[in-house]
């Protein structure tokens, strides 16, 4: 990384894996932008993170590292690329440029099959869940290209284990996880020996909003019930993808573009 503190822009700041993303690279020494939309979505039938939550990540990340404002708080959309261009171009004034960029906005609808899901939630789940990943490499790998040699980015996504497995009634979250998945593939192509790379994680089931709202589509009666389906019989913490977000972002990871990394207490096995 630079000789100044490595900068990272983390969407779905505000819970979840990108909650756990922030607070973990913070701790490793980051400057982080946590970027979140911050209010609810009306396509979709379950509370998004709001402001106040961000606020209260921010908060801890900062009070863990004893700093006023290592990490800052940024409000804004996935699904608008100019936002997400403005949330780079922030990083990049407050810090002086960008070595990291984690996806970790996402979404799910569904419940029934797939000709039966309202098309606004549909379109929310593909908008946010791929094209919320496309539209912050856009933005963020020329910012990271601005670096000058010998560069150190790091692209980062967080895709799914339903990115390889036919899920009933979330067809259009498991399309878009795979999406991520070769998104992640074709942009390590593209970036060959510039230094900067391109990987992702695929959780399984995680103790996030996102499964308690899937528990409610599948009609159990908790997010717990999942845990039987791991071998590890138990659900991840966000915390667990989180670490292995952070290890990809620094330095040690450099042999590492175009992998999808399995942290899914062997689900996918």
């Amino acid at each position: 990384m630079t000789a100044d503190r490595p900068v990272a822009v983390v969407t779905g700041a505000a819970r979840g894996i990108g909650a756990a993303t922030v607070l973990a690279l913070a701790q490793q020494g980051w400057e982080v932008l946590a970027v979140d939309r911050g209010k609810d979505d009306p396509a979709l039938a379950y509370p998004m993170g709001t402001e106040a939550e961000l606020g209260e990540v921010v908060a801890e990340a900062n009070w863990r590292v004893e700093a006023a404002d290592r990490v800052r708080p940024f409000i804004a959309d996935v699904r608008d690329a100019a936002a997400l261009q403005a949330a780079v171009a922030e990083a990049e004034a407050r810090w002086g440029g960008l070595d990291a960029a984690v996806a970790a906005a996402g979404v799910i609808a569904g419940g029934v099959p797939l000709w039966e899901v309202p098309a606004e939630q549909e379109q929310a789940v593909l908008d946010v869940n791929l094209g919320g990943v496309l539209n912050l490499a856009r933005a963020a790998v020329p910012a990271m290209l601005r670096r000058p040699p010998p560069r150190h980015g790091r692209f980062l996504a967080v895709a799914s284990a339903a990115a390889t497995r036919g899920l009933p009634m979330l067809a259009a979250y498991c399309a878009a996880k795979a999406g991520v998945a070769g998104l992640v593939r074709a942009l390590a192509a593209e970036l060959g020996d510039t230094g900067v790379t391109a990987n992702a994680v695929s959780p399984g089931s995680t103790d996030t909003p996102i499964l308690a709202e899937s528990a409610r589509l599948y009609g159990l009666s908790g997010a717990p019930e999942f845990a039987a389906q791991q071998p590890l019989r138990r659900l991840l913490a966000p915390a667990e993808v989180a670490e292995v977000l952070a290890f990809l972002a620094g330095p040690v990871s450099s042999g590492m573009t175009g992998a999808v990394v399995p942290v899914d207490g062997g689900l996918a096995l």
